[in-house]
């Protein structure tokens, strides 16, 4: 596989430190511009991010001395240097739409963690092993952009991470409908206990934005192509309710769901151990050996103990049991800004790398 230069866009904030941790070393990535708001632009890595470092790991040595550009102003040179970037700003969604439009014009493929793009009809909202074939879009999406190269792909919602990879292989019985409830870590606001200290010893049982999230993207995950658009599907049904809990990071669910025709509980877990996907086949660098790990301690998966699950980019299941409203019940755990966020979006990047999108 080639080397490809890459950009970071938001490089200061949580995700984007992810970004610089995942990125640094990287088998086929080469980080060769850092960009941020104006007020980060011209100062080095170190200084522009300056005590707001959020990793437990240190910042790599080879971008600290790095200068960071302006993300809206310097974009001609942020080009010249990459072959794509990721892009992970805290900005207003319009103008994060119109942000990640202008690389993608200027012939810069873009793979955003931000939630802009996730419902524009030609633009592929993929989770790697789930729906690699959504890749297909970026022909018609290439022409509405009047791009040879440009374009614009996202991953999911973080919460979704946890969820989905679990209930999408068991699709095959009929999933009908879906309630859950997310418990989820504070990083996933981009925070840490010493900046949003109320989160100690709380639980808040909202997120804005985050219940309509869970229950319309999977549905498009779960959609088909046609003529030129991902058209969501109309089942399964779901319901959700999102808590923010005292937990630094890991995002976990308890789900319930129905199926049209419903298996047995052996035939689960045969289903989770023998799934895999698109990264599993190509051996992409990040994916997982195993993606669904089925742990059968009542106790477990625990947050703490198993969201680094190979490297935080395997999903945890546990509890599978029958239910008196639903056919069944269990909860699921994955890493939020590793599968979650960063991670999952660099998967993807090796995903169409491999499928030659950024060629």
């Amino acid at each position: 596989m080639k080397k490809y230069n890459v950009g970071i866009i938001g490089a200061t904030g949580m995700v984007g430190q992810r970004f610089a941790l995942l990125l640094h070393d990287h088998p086929w990535f080469n980080v060769t511009a850092l960009a941020a708001s104006a007020n980060s632009a011209g100062k080095s890595y170190t200084d522009a991010v300056g005590n707001r470092w959020a990793m437990t790991s240190p910042m790599p040595e080879s971008l600290k001395d790095m200068m960071v550009y302006d993300a809206e102003k310097d974009i001609d040179e942020i080009v010249s240097k990459v072959d794509f970037v990721f892009c992970a700003v805290n900005m207003k969604k319009d103008e994060i739409k119109a942000l990640e439009e202008t690389y993608a014009k200027r012939e810069c493929p873009v793979i955003s963690n931000n939630s802009a793009h996730r419902f524009t009809p030609d633009v592929p909202m993929i989770i790697p092993e789930i729906n690699d074939d959504h890749a297909e879009i970026i022909e018609a999406q290439r022409k509405r952009l009047g791009t040879k190269k440009g374009f614009i792909a996202v991953k999911s919602n973080c919460s979704l991470q946890s969820y989905v990879p679990a209930l999408y292989p068991l699709d095959k019985f009929g999933v009908e409908n879906v309630l859950v409830c997310t418990y989820q870590a504070i990083s996933g606001a981009g925070k840490t206990f010493d900046r949003w200290p109320e989160m100690i010893d709380n639980v808040i049982p909202y997120i804005g934005g985050e219940e309509e999230k869970s229950e319309k993207e999977p549905l498009k995950i779960w959609g088909t192509i046609e003529n030129g658009e991902i058209v969501p599907a109309d089942s399964p049904k779901f319901t959700a309710q999102c808590l923010r809990v005292p937990v630094s990071d890991g995002h976990m669910a308890a789900v319930f769901v129905t199926f049209k025709n419903k298996p047995t509980k052996e035939e689960i877990l045969n289903t989770w151990a023998e799934f895999k996907g698109a990264p599993q086949d190509l051996l992409l660098p990040h994916a997982p050996k195993q993606f669904l790990n089925y742990f059968v301690e009542d106790n477990m998966p625990q947050t703490k103990l198993n969201r680094d699950l190979e490297g935080g980019m395997a999903v945890s299941i546990g509890r599978l049991r029958e239910d008196s409203q639903y056919d069944y019940k269990f909860v699921c755990l994955s890493h939020n800004t590793l599968r979650g966020a960063a991670g999952g979006a660099v998967l993807l990047a090796e995903l169409l790398c491999a499928k030659g999108y950024m060629d």
